[in-house]
């Protein structure tokens, strides 16, 4: 049975047409939330974004639960306007990334629980772009490396231009993983640019997923995640039930065929609300 919802937004319930399911769900969408959480059915966004930018989310869909943000670097109560867990990296390892992307002229982004920050020689069109997706508009600061002994870092945020790149940044991550996890996201509306989400080791979706489920008093069995990309069955392998969208990846799709009667994947994409026919298959 079914006792709790963990959501991914971008590629699930956030999608590119800008107005109508961009940069916010749509109302439909919005509507089926609200009446999940009216059943007693609590829903728990998990997204690589910080929590400024599913604070709408939350209010219109008057989700009352915990929520992962910034790719599991962050646990928050938004209704006690608490954070539970933040996984602070430390700042010598955050100086030694930075001089590894910037020095190759790597569009990088650092989080905090409270913001974001850029570089000013940095700013471009893709800084409108990811405002965009993420409705907050970031920190400009002089040096990244000159701020990083006033911040308390969770996430840091190389951004790849596509799949050739992605790769050459990652192969740059190597050296780092003993000490911090990489993960990638994508958003439609920034397509081909993917997002690194750069965590503490063992900070991930799937690790603040468990969090989820023992703050709750849940078993992870009796959770169904929804997710789009192939590193979203890190914490969607978690749960007992899974669902994706047509438009989620192949070996995602591959992955959520081995939950066979628990696991569904619907014929239709983000942009046409297909987040809609999963819940009717799990009868939420």
């Amino acid at each position: 049975m079914i006792k709790i919802l963990i959501l991914d937004v971008d590629g699930i319930i956030v999608g590119e047409k800008i107005g109508y399911n961009s940069p916010y769900p749509h109302a439909d969408v919005i509507a089926r939330l609200r009446s999940i959480e009216a059943k007693g059915i609590p829903i728990s966004l998990c997204t690589g974004k910080p929590h400024s930018s599913i604070q709408k989310i939350i209010k219109d869909a008057n989700l009352h639960n915990l929520h992962i943000t910034d790719g599991g670097g962050v646990v928050i109560d938004p209704i006690n306007n608490v954070v539970l867990k933040s996984h602070v990296i430390s700042k010598d390892i955050v100086k030694e990334v930075l001089r590894a992307y910037l020095a190759k002229g790597v569009y990088t982004e650092l989080y905090t629980v409270d913001g974001y920050y850029i570089q000013s020689d940095q700013k471009r069109a893709l800084t409108d772009t990811h405002t965009h997706v993420l409705q907050s508009e970031p920190e400009i600061v002089d040096s990244l490396q000159g701020q990083v002994n006033e911040l308390d870092v969770v996430k840091i945020m190389p951004i790849a231009k596509d799949d050739v790149d992605k790769e050459a940044l990652t192969t740059i991550f190597q050296k780092f993983n003993d000490s911090l996890t990489l993960s990638w996201g994508v958003h439609p509306v920034a397509n081909p640019h993917q997002f690194g989400i750069i965590t503490a080791k063992g900070v991930s979706k799937a690790q603040a997923t468990v969090e989820i489920a023992q703050f709750a008093n849940l078993k992870t069995e009796e959770m169904l995640g929804i997710g789009d990309s192939t590193s979203d069955w890190q914490f969607m392998e978690q749960c007992g039930y899974a669902g994706t969208l047509s438009n989620g990846t192949k070996e995602l799709k591959d992955s959520i065929a081995t939950k066979q009667s628990r696991g569904f994947i619907a014929n239709h994409s983000v942009d046409s609300n297909g987040i809609l026919a999963v819940l009717d298959y799990f009868s939420l």
